[in-house]
């Protein structure tokens, strides 16, 4: 079986397994889940939501956020971790988005790539959830699930990104990385993994490297 009809048997197995497939932080609109997946950043997501919400309450829109005082949101974020950088980085990037985009968060990675603190899996998570638009979201689980399953063979987010992309149809993507979240949290968990009752056991490297598979 070649990496792209693997890929494809992955994502049939991964639909069947978790058919509702979406992004685990909460959010009503872009500038919310750019602000968010920032604060994620060596955070969990349920503390992320508790923390927004907060935020949000108070700052109800990308504008109220960039005219914020620093001290303040510095207060709001810093249970998420890394609270001056992140602060820093939302202030900026919602001062940005209201003067440079009257408040539309652009629909184009190098564009989105051009905000402070927006990397490669934040961009994809943003046109892939927002926009539609094809998207691999290079995160933990998807980097280490898809070297598992031979699909990729990097532990770098960009090169692991181009290999899924190579494999991986453009409009099933977005919704696979998802889906490579809730399998790394329910069964493929880092150091045990359920191989045993896992829907990609057929397809993954690993497993098949098991004694008696």
């Amino acid at each position: 079986m070649d990496r792209r009809e693997k890929a494809r048997k992955v994502v049939e197995a991964l639909e069947k397994e978790y058919p509702a497939a979406k992004c685990t932080l909460s959010y009503e609109d872009a500038w919310q889940l750019m602000v968010s997946v920032r604060l994620a950043a060596q955070c969990t997501d349920a503390r992320v939501d508790t923390v927004t919400a907060v935020l949000f309450e108070k700052y109800p829109t990308a504008a109220a956020l960039a005219a914020a005082d620093y001290d303040d949101v510095f207060e709001i974020v810093r249970p998420c971790g890394l609270g001056a950088s992140k602060t820093r980085d939302i202030l900026a990037s919602m001062k940005m988005l209201c003067e440079e985009y009257c408040g539309i968060v652009p629909d184009d990675i190098d564009t989105l790539l051009k905000f402070p603190g927006v990397g490669r899996k934040s961009a994809n998570l943003i046109v892939g959830d927002i926009y539609g638009k094809p998207a691999i979201v290079c995160d933990t689980h998807c980097i280490r699930i898809s070297n598992l399953l031979g699909l990729a063979d990097t532990s770098d987010p960009v090169k692991a990104e181009k290999q899924l992309r190579e494999v991986v149809e453009p409009d099933k993507g977005n919704d696979l990385c998802h889906r490579f979240v809730l399998h790394g949290r329910a069964v493929c968990i880092a150091r045990r993994p359920q191989c045993g009752n896992c829907c990609l056991r057929a397809f993954c490297d690993h497993a098949q490297s098991l004694p008696g598979a």
